[in-house]
């Protein structure tokens, strides 16, 4: 059987490094077939729309963020990645405000984040992680408050299962048609949460927010593809299969 680890937005440097280093070692220790990531592993606030004209706009750490990124997608022993809202912003800073460094090779995110040094490939456009199985980021349509919800209305449009971020929520929802004696079809959207640290996220202003740690597991057996949902409680643990890990 096949197992596929997806791992929920870093958006580092606002990642819980107690969580994300538990993960690492139970990732080390399980040894799925794969890893992959749905997106936003880099916050990148410094070339934000909300920085400009602030002081976290002349921080100068997006350098040793980036070095950051880089050593934690290799801990995490991640192998693809789509592309995201955040990641994004490197490309559209440049484009909108430097458009004369538009095609150097450095502010190409995969170099840029030096992704063929740990063996991870990027994707521009959703990637089939498994059979009927999409990866994508979340934000390609609109979001719902309910976890699942978004994953699942894109799945509804891609006519595939879909697993994505981007919400910070975690959720499994699902979707069944049939017809007469036809066998049921089922299509499921499976949001994985997050792996930030809250406090550390400047943009988080002590309002309400409906968001949960956590990752997700595909099991994969021929064309049966099974999700499941795994929490991070505030202690940085989780359990799978019958163990608790983290401790």
């Amino acid at each position: 059987m096949k197992t596929i680890v997806c791992v929920s937005d870093l958006q580092i440097p606002y990642h819980d490094k107690r969580a994300v280093e538990n993960l690492a070692k139970f990732i080390k220790a399980y040894k799925p077939t794969e890893v992959v990531s749905v997106g936003d592993e880099m916050d990148m606030q410094t070339i934000s729309k909300w920085a400009k004209g602030t002081p976290l706009e002349h921080e100068r750490s997006i350098g040793r963020d980036r070095d950051t990124t880089t050593r934690v997608l290799e801990s995490l022993k991640v192998k693809h990645m789509i592309r995201s809202n955040h990641t994004d912003r490197l490309f559209n800073t440049v484009m909108m405000r430097a458009p004369g460094l538009l095609g150097l090779p450095e502010l190409d995110l995969p170099r840029f984040l030096r992704l063929d040094e740990i063996g991870a490939t990027y994707h521009t456009k959703p990637y089939e992680l498994a059979p009927n199985w999409l990866l994508m980021h979340g934000d390609e349509g609109s979001i719902n408050s309910t976890g699942g919800i978004t994953a699942l209305n894109l799945a509804k449009r891609t006519g595939k299962s879909v697993v994505c971020g981007h919400t910070h929520r975690m959720g499994l929802a699902h979707f069944t048609q049939a017809y007469g004696d036809s066998a049921p079809k089922t299509i499921w959207g499976m949001e994985v949460g997050n792996l930030m640290k809250y406090r550390d996220a400047k943009y988080i202003k002590g309002g309400l927010f409906t968001w949960q740690q956590g990752f997700g597991i595909l099991r994969i057996e021929g064309n049966v593809v099974t999700p499941q949902v795994i929490p991070i409680q505030k202690d940085g643990t989780f359990i799978v299969d019958g163990k608790v890990w983290g401790r």
